[in-house]
């Protein structure tokens, strides 16, 4: 029982560092800047924390400066406030990251002119469905090894689809849920504690507030762990923060 707690809480955080610390904070928002070498690490350890339910970069970049360009408009490719539920929400999503990724839908170039971290090799792999198909046995190969009992088999959908069940929580609850800092004319909300858990991505409303903020906790009470993380990083010179201008 206790190996599979581990795994299942070890590819929830691992897979939620990287989703805010990579694709969130640097792919879409450029927070911080980087070497080539630690790029391409970084790149490497999204891709393999998340596994089955990669999402390439680029194609999520352009789709999250979307959401704040529409926030909550029917621009918006994922606002919750035009679905009945979360799972069309999600779908609504998928369609647009994936005309984007297939380039059957280009951007508007409004969205690309900020750098974009590209790697086609890792993003082919990582895109295939053999490479999502081995990730997913491997999961259920360790189950089949450590389960203690077949009723931890309900867990092995999260593994598959970790990536957008994390996109979903936040981008449904963080607009639909919580309390409000700023009036950013938006419908977006902070939780607390959850905000905490979720790694700082659950501060929506701060975020939206001031989108090139790597910290997204404002208030005494608010903590965003990734932030913590990344001044480390920043202290050992293997990020670089950008400082930005808060509004007050």
């Amino acid at each position: 029982m206790f190996a599979i707690l581990i795994f299942f809480f070890a590819h929830w955080f691992l897979s939620l560092f990287f989703h805010t610390f990579f694709l969130h904070r640097y792919a879409s928002h450029q927070m911080y800047t980087t070497s080539k070498t630690w790029e391409k690490v970084f790149y490497f350890l999204t891709w393999f924390t998340q596994g089955s339910s990669f999402l390439v970069p680029r194609a999520y970049g352009v789709m999250h400066r979307m959401h704040h360009e529409y926030s909550d408009t029917e621009k918006d490719p994922h606002s919750p406030h035009f679905f009945n539920d979360v799972v069309q929400m999600m779908l609504h999503t998928a369609k647009i990251y994936q005309a984007f990724l297939t380039k059957e839908r280009l951007p508007e170039e409004q969205f690309t002119r900020e750098y974009l971290p590209i790697w086609d090799k890792l993003d082919r792999i990582g895109y295939s469905w053999i490479t999502r198909l081995i990730f997913a046995a491997g999961y259920i190969a360790f189950y089949v090894a450590f389960a203690p009992s077949y009723w931890w088999f309900l867990l092995l959908p999260f593994h598959f689809l970790m990536g957008p069940i994390q996109g979903a929580i936040v981008n449904w609850f963080g607009h639909k849920l919580g309390y409000q800092n700023f009036n950013n004319g938006d419908h977006s909300r902070n939780s607390t504690p959850w905000g905490i858990f979720l790694m700082g991505e659950l501060f929506q409303n701060n975020h939206h507030y001031a989108k090139d903020s790597a910290n997204f906790a404002k208030k005494w009470f608010e903590f965003d762990v990734t932030y913590v993380i990344m001044r480390g990083m920043h202290a050992l010179r293997i990020i670089r923060l950008k400082p930005v201008a808060i509004r007050r």
